[in-house]
């Protein structure tokens, strides 16, 4: 979100973060005469309660009816993630269960997913959320690859009677005699093969039959690895459903059921999940903040992953449902380190306490 386009100045923003802080902590309307507490705000009562009424003006603030103080609107939470949040520092008690947590000897995808959600929903006192593939052996029947441009190829793939492409941008020139000699290689080594089984020897060989193109192995094969790494239809398993009683955004009891029925049936959270873990953005954190859900009931509640990754292909995703009152700080942060701590857990790569 562009500063000078929506106009908020210095002194906007300084005041806009101190009452999405405010309102996260204590779950109140924000005042002016609330915030001149506030030491690093040096101004007085009328110069805030003038910046708030401007702040509201431009769509980042709300005043409920029955209060003088304003809320944070949907866009004043997306500004706040997108350029006003502190970095989260973990206390020692956190570190200590996530440390715990890395050493627990799991070694499945499963039994670790399953750790990680507990200690997810406990750490955050949200419902947590897991998705992992369904096990079913997709490979690529044939492949074929058309040069773009002198740095871009597509790449084609024939997946059970389904054409699939892949565009692949190389930093190096790209003659026709390598699009072809690749195609030719992938055929005689990646075809009928899963993405776990194209191993580091598998791309060595394939980089020695490149010759002097070797370089455009390993972004083909990322390439390969992505598409036909399989969401669709995954499993998706949640923890602390009954966390959501907490908050008052729940209180109501036709909200509350819908938000059951929305765990139950699971389709619509597994489309938003799935879609994102195949995207380029699935090594981010992804944050719905209250309408930016396609799910009409979540339009008062946030959605945060992250995908799981094991040598850049997508094995999962874990992430949080809550009110948008949430220390987003905070859970963003924890849902980064537990995802990364997956992936190092499945790989086998535990990392020591002071490297937390």
């Amino acid at each position: 979100m562009n500063d000078e386009k929506n106009g908020l100045s210095e002194r906007k923003k300084m005041i806009l973060k101190a009452v999405v802080d405010a309102h996260i902590q204590h779950g109140e309307p924000v005042g002016s005469k609330f915030l001149t507490q506030n030491k690093q705000i040096a101004y007085s009562s009328a110069t805030i309660r003038n910046e708030m009424a401007e702040l509201e003006e431009m769509g980042f603030l709300e005043q409920p009816h029955t209060s003088s103080g304003r809320i944070p609107s949907e866009a004043g939470y997306r500004f706040y993630v997108d350029a006003l949040i502190d970095k989260y520092n973990f206390t020692k008690g956190e570190i200590d269960e996530l440390s715990r947590m890395l050493r627990s000897k799991q070694t499945e995808l499963d039994s670790i997913m399953r750790v990680a959600l507990k200690l997810v929903s406990g750490m955050t006192n949200y419902t947590a959320l897991a998705l992992k593939p369904r096990q079913m052996r997709v490979t690529v029947d044939r492949y074929e690859i058309m040069r773009v441009d002198e740095r871009t190829l597509v790449l084609i793939m024939l997946i059970g009677g389904t054409v699939k492409t892949k565009y692949i941008k190389s930093n190096r020139s790209i003659p026709g005699e390598a699009a072809m000699r690749l195609a030719i290689v992938l055929n005689q080594k990646a075809a009928g093969v899963t993405a776990s089984e194209i191993t580091l020897p598998m791309m060595m060989e394939m980089e020695r039959m490149m010759g002097e193109y070797e370089y455009l192995v390993a972004p083909v094969v990322k390439g390969v690895c992505e598409t036909i790494s399989v969401f669709d239809g995954g499993e998706l398993t949640f923890e602390g459903i009954n966390r959501l009683l907490s908050y008052p955004e729940y209180y109501d009891m036709d909200r509350l059921k819908e938000m059951l029925a929305l765990f139950e049936r699971k389709e619509d959270l597994l489309e938003v999940l799935s879609e994102e873990a195949r995207g380029e953005d699935g090594g981010k954190v992804q944050i719905y903040i209250g309408r930016e859900n396609l799910v009409k009931i979540m339009d008062n509640s946030t959605l945060i992953f992250k995908t799981v990754r094991e040598n850049g292909t997508p094995i999962g995703a874990i992430g949080i449902i809550g009110p948008t009152r949430m220390d987003y700080s905070r859970v963003i942060a924890m849902i980064d380190r537990m995802t990364d701590a997956v992936g190092d857990a499945v790989r086998g790569q535990l990392p020591s306490p002071d490297e937390e």
